[in-house]
């Protein structure tokens, strides 16, 4: 193996760490405030979803026991 075919995949490397921190500069970070905004209301919902399919599940169940248990 020759010195030139050894480089080529340390220059493939270089080429792809240094288009990987070329979009990184792109990118539009969040401020802390905009994200503990957003993962508040993420936990928000997430509890109100759970309160609801909680409630619709034991409905159901209680439905279900009602009818097809007879209690």
């Amino acid at each position: 193996m020759s010195a030139h075919a050894a480089a080529k995949p340390r220059i493939r490397i270089v080429r792809f760490v240094t288009g990987i921190w070329g979009e990184m500069k792109k990118v539009i970070w969040l401020t802390r405030r905009e994200a503990a905004y957003l993962t508040m209301l993420v936990l928000i919902v997430a509890i109100i979803s759970a309160v609801v399919l909680g409630a619709f599940d034991y409905g159901f169940s209680s439905l279900a026991d009602r009818f097809l248990v007879g209690g």
